[in-house]
């Protein structure tokens, strides 16, 4: 299948079955090409540009799925990588599989809270940032929002948490605390 997205760009798309004497079954092979001749700002190639992926896959849905299906691996990629790096998961403290199991168990209660935090966070344009994001890692959240400088402070037997009067993130803060303790 062949499909020219734009002047200068043609996408080809398709896959073939792969079979081999050694194989317990037959392997599918999806395909896309991307010739482009143009480049997307306008300038004509010399030599065309060709893009080539292949995957080798047991899936039986149309190759434009399994493309896409690939591409979001890498998204799934990403969050694991945060689960990991993020909250220092990378190596499980004990020997002991249940041990294991509760400490990650807990991380991952943990890194919902931290992303639903971070979800929040961005329903309102007051947080300090550079640019607009549509989400926030978790390793940001910790930093923004769980690292806020504070004090703890006896009064009147009570004890307070006072927040530094030039802390650019406590409306944020206390905005999240007003959503999630209501």
């Amino acid at each position: 299948m062949c499909c020219e997205e734009r002047e200068g760009k043609k996408v080809y798309l398709g896959s073939i079955t792969w079979n081999d004497k050694k194989l317990k079954r037959p392997i599918r092979v999806v395909y896309q090409v991307i010739e482009r001749t143009i480049e997307a700002g306008g300038q004509l190639l010399l030599v065309p540009e060709i893009d080539v992926q292949v995957f080798f896959t047991t899936l039986t849905c149309s190759p434009w799925q399994v493309i896409q299906l690939y591409r979001d691996h890498a998204t799934s990629e990403q969050f694991h990588s945060e689960l990991k790096t993020d909250l220092n998961l990378e190596r499980l403290p004990s020997g002991k599989f249940a041990t294991n199991d509760l400490v990650l168990c807990a991380g991952l209660v943990a890194y919902n809270l931290l992303q639903i935090i971070g979800q929040i966070s961005l329903q309102e344009p007051d947080a300090p940032v550079k640019t607009k994001v549509n989400r926030r890692r978790v390793k940001t959240v910790i930093e923004n929002l769980m690292w806020l400088a504070t004090r703890m402070v006896e009064h009147a037997r009570q004890t307070k948490l006072r927040f530094g009067i030039h802390s650019p993130w406590f409306p944020v803060f206390h905005r999240i605390y007003t959503v999630l303790s209501s």
